[in-house]
């Protein structure tokens, strides 16, 4: 009989981080499709929310997913996470347009 592999922490979260940047890269292949020219009025508004909605769930998975990053760091190199640690301020932060 095998064995399952133990669950950690920091496996879970690279697992994550690996999906997560799967789904951004499939968000960012939604945006890039051109808006279907036959379309007009209501149709047309609507798929142009859909596509800045679709960036803006993107921008935040990529500030999510930093914040990961930053947790994984922090496990690799201690074992555990701090609790007092603060995890904003990486790059997709500082450098998001809001």
């Amino acid at each position: 009989m095998a064995t399952k592999d133990k669950f950690t922490t920091v496996d879970a979260a690279q697992r994550l981080l690996e999906s997560m940047g799967v789904a951004i890269n499939n968000m960012i292949e939604e945006i890039k499709k051109p808006v279907d020219p036959d379309i007009n009025g209501s149709a047309r508004k609507a798929e142009l929310q859909s596509i800045k909605q679709t960036a803006v769930d993107a921008r935040e998975l990529i500030q999510e997913r930093q914040r990961l990053e930053e947790m994984v760091r922090t496990l690799t190199e201690t074992g555990e996470i701090e609790e007092k640690k603060d995890f904003k301020g990486g790059f997709a932060e500082r450098n998001a347009r809001r």
